[in-house]
């Protein structure tokens, strides 16, 4: 099979979240183990860090991936959804997979997939898994895909686990109250295994501690012993969270023996986009008038976007917006400024929710506009109604980003 082919047996006949939503959604382990197994445990012939949090966790992956290749390493860089290609889940020092290898590790496998009914995801870890394993990279940065007690990344034993925040995300899979969620997110605390917490909640600090100290594990919070912060490339006032979260992980895993420099964690973090090839975070698409993207989709994510969109100085706001069809639309309706002018679509994915529901949705709540049949045709009459010293934003849903840019 060429490799779209490969592609497009990946995307229709194994279960993926990233299209399918929640039908998509395994809750335990097991068909991991199983594919590791049969690939002879490529997990264990790598060092690792497994990174989780609610929002941050891509952002934060991919400013330790850039921190140690500027140190050295060869570093290996496992994250998702992808936006373009599916290619940019699995990297080597910022270079994707090959295609070729691709092609035939779905080729060699697929009987196995076949038979065990494996998802998406898991076919998807197990690939990254045997990729840095036969590549003989120094360590990997791991990002969960969802939650982390079963998220099909959890059955590596890192040098260092890190958890950027808890938010109410995914509740209908990993509960409904920000405690039930850091202790699904905790699940990657491992026995002797050091965290790094990104920020200190009220809710879900004690449920760290309990996790850590059960588990023999060093804990720190990362906005408590962080003060000042090195710049990054990585635009957008909410990075400062993740750039404290990477800051302390360097600093244990120095006290682990890596040798990472001063002067290569700060060219580390002002080189994340060039170093790891990262889109989506507060990205410039155009100048006149100024276009930004952002991937931030939940609530805790809109939050931040917003009170970066609020530093900006435009004539008017111009929102072309999308979501899934299983957002909560009222966590996130609130949020939203209603002196704009908003171009509603639908993603191009099963799981988007149709431009016209989503304007009928919003216009209840004072947001006006008009919907469009595509992401390309709304964005493209935000462009055409746009004066030079407007502003548009483009967001709601990863996949709209992803069509952009």
């Amino acid at each position: 099979m060429s490799y779209n082919d490969t592609l497009e047996w990946m995307f229709s006949q194994l279960p993926m979240y990233q299209k399918q939503g929640g039908s998509a959604f395994r809750k335990d382990l097991t068909n991991t183990v199983l594919l590791d197994q049969h690939l002879n445990f490529p997990h264990n012939t790598f060092k690792s860090i497994h990174v989780a949090g609610t929002n941050g966790k891509g952002s934060t992956s991919h400013m330790l991936a850039s921190i140690l290749q500027e140190a050295g390493y060869k570093v290996g860089l496992y994250t998702s959804p992808h936006l373009k290609d599916f290619r940019e889940r699995i990297k080597i020092n910022g270079l994707p997979v090959s295609e070729n290898f691709v092609i035939d590790f779905i080729a060699k496998h697929k009987a196995f997939f076949k038979s065990h009914t494996l998802s998406f995801f898991e076919m998807t870890v197990g690939m990254a898994f045997q990729y840095f394993s036969e590549e003989k990279i120094d360590i990997a940065v791991i990002e969960v895909g969802m939650g982390g007690r079963l998220d099909s990344t959890n059955i590596i034993t890192p040098e260092l686990s890190v958890i950027t925040n808890i938010g109410l995300d995914h509740t209908q899979f990993l509960g409904d109250t920000l405690e039930a969620i850091a202790f699904e997110k905790g699940g990657i605390i491992k026995e002797g295994v050091p965290v790094v917490i990104g920020e200190t909640q009220i809710e879900t600090a004690p449920v760290f501690e309990g996790l850590a100290k059960e588990r023999h594990a060093k804990i720190v919070f990362a906005d408590q012993e962080v003060e000042a912060v090195y710049a990054s490339d990585l635009i957008g006032s909410y990075q400062i969270k993740n750039i404290k979260t990477a800051m302390l992980a360097v600093k244990e895993l120095r006290e682990q023996g890596f040798l990472i420099s001063e002067t290569q964690l700060k060219e580390g973090l002002s080189h994340v986009v060039k170093n790891t090839g990262l889109l989506g975070r507060w990205q410039i698409l155009n100048a006149n008038p100024k276009v930004i993207c952002d991937t931030g989709h939940n609530k805790d994510g809109l939050i931040e976007v917003m009170n970066q969109l609020s530093k900006e100085e435009f004539e008017h706001l111009h929102i072309v917006f999308g979501v899934v069809n299983d957002k909560d639309l009222t966590s996130i309706v609130d949020l939203l400024p209603k002196n704009a002018t908003y171009y509603f679509c639908k993603p191009n994915i099963p799981r988007g929710l149709a431009a016209t529901d989503l304007k009928a949705a919003f216009y209840a709540y004072g947001l006006e506009g008009d919907a469009y049949n595509s992401v390309n045709e709304a964005y493209n009459s935000a462009l055409n109604q746009a004066n030079s010293n407007d502003f548009i934003y483009v967001g709601g849903s990863t996949f709209v980003v992803a069509e952009i840019i």
